[in-house]
């Protein structure tokens, strides 16, 4: 059975996580969820990020004691069985692939802005087709390369983060002005949870370090950790830049806006340097979501494949110690569907966060399902306050899910469907082969 080597300390277990949260989330998506809420985005954010860290808490004592990769689909299969495991393991495949397509959307935006190009739907879908290609190749090299890579770029993007909130934070407090945040609930409180069901996206990352796991060293202490390190940081810097951006401009400029950090932060300073350095870093965080992507999306196809729930010859491993077919099976995917939807942001996100809140309610339920079927197992995390938190965990995503866009509940069915038959068909052809 092939194995991935294990290569990924704790920081680069933790960038991998950060780089996979922080992108096209908070640097494109606050303005689509700002025109959905209001001011309240900032609610949807808090919102969004209660029901991802019931989840990770979940995920970080699951991850303690299982090492494999897959994430979420191995959890399901140890607890559920092979079939509900596969259907998990292919939400999640699916995931990362839209994902990936949402997230060079917002990479091809601030492209054009940093050009000073027009953002046309056809400029932004070239660019975003191109731009997961460029980057399956680099995966190709190898995780220690991809990795390496994407520590780098998360370091820069977080510092323009944080600037970002010392700029516009410093003119909101010298300028004294809060009119910006009234009204509140200008779309009423169904409009704050329709934002938290499409913001959700901003952080989902942290589930990546999970998928993974099998490529980091010491994972039962590296790998919880690494999660609630990658959480901790978004999450604090998620809420410090809403609360900054819907201050600095009304919220109806931020949710029309292809660039709505950037466009905010113009109305703190003229100071060209930080402007283009804010542009810089959108591509530098969509980038590194890009590449975290496709690492969890390839390791994902790469578990299912070695366990033959899909054909064995996606699990080949390169010279390098990468998942290559699966690396190119994600990588190209992402490409034709940015075609196929041109580029359509919105509708990526819905479509993302289906397949995201039925697989984090079976990470919660495997957690429960584990903890019966498997309690002597050596726990190097536990999760404070169980059962509540992977029950309100449950029950957060159900919740979340009545608010996504019908037309992303459809997809995500579609998607379901598919994955039966090819199920059926790998079964059929074991059987035929035993």
């Amino acid at each position: 059975m092939p194995e991935l080597p294990r290569t990924l300390g704790l920081w680069g277990a933790a960038s991998v996580g950060i780089g996979a949260i922080i992108g096209t989330g908070i640097f494109v998506l606050i303005g689509v969820a700002a025109g959905i809420a209001g001011p309240s985005v900032i609610l949807s954010f808090i919102i969004a990020g209660f029901t991802a860290m019931l989840t990770g808490l979940s995920a970080a004592e699951i991850s303690s004691f299982i090492h494999e990769a897959g994430g979420s689909y191995i959890y399901a299969t140890k607890a559920f069985g092979k079939f509900p495991g596969f259907l998990v393991g292919w939400l999640k495949t699916y995931d990362y692939i839209v994902g990936t397509s949402a997230v060079s959307v917002g990479f091809a935006a601030y492209f054009a802005v940093f050009l000073g190009i027009n953002p046309t739907v056809a400029v932004l879908t070239a660019v975003a087709t191109i731009w997961p290609l460029m980057l399956t190749i680099l995966n190709l090299r190898g995780m220690q390369e991809a990795s390496g890579i994407n520590a780098v770029l998360v370091l820069l993007k977080v510092s323009a983060l944080v600037l970002f909130i010392l700029i516009g934070g410093a003119f909101l407090l010298t300028s004294g002005t809060t009119s910006n945040y009234s009204p509140f609930f200008p779309h009423g409180i169904s409009g704050t949870l329709s934002g938290a069901a499409v913001i959700f996206f901003a952080f989902i990352g942290f589930n990546t370090v999970a998928v993974i796991a099998e490529e980091v060293r010491d994972p039962g202490k590296t790998v919880p950790r690494a999660i609630l390190i990658s959480f901790g940081v978004s999450t604090l810097l998620y809420i410090g830049i809403t609360i900054t951006a819907v201050g600095l401009i009304p919220w109806t400029v931020l949710g029309i806006s292809t660039a709505p950090l950037e466009a905010a932060l113009r109305a703190a300073t003229n100071n060209i340097l930080a402007l283009d350095y804010l542009a810089v870093s959108a591509l530098f965080a969509t980038t590194s979501v890009i590449l975290a992507s496709i690492l969890g999306g390839s390791r994902a196809l790469f578990a299912m494949a070695r366990e033959g729930t899909l054909p064995k010859g996606i699990a080949t491993v390169s010279s390098r110690g990468v998942p290559s077919v699966a690396v190119l099976m994600c990588g190209i995917a992402s490409s034709v569907i940015v075609f196929v939807t041109r580029g359509d942001l919105s509708l990526l996100a819905s479509v993302f966060n289906f397949g995201t809140l039925v697989t984090y309610f079976f990470i919660n339920a495997s957690l429960l399902q584990l903890r019966r079927t498997m309690p002597d197992a050596p726990r190097l995390f536990r999760v404070p306050l169980y059962p509540f938190v992977p029950v309100f965990g449950l029950a957060s995503c159900i919740f979340l899910s009545l608010f996504l866009n019908m037309n992303a509940v459809l997809v995500g069915l579609a998607w379901i469907l598919v994955g039966i038959v090819a199920y059926q068909v790998m079964q059929r052809r074991s059987r035929v082969n035993a």
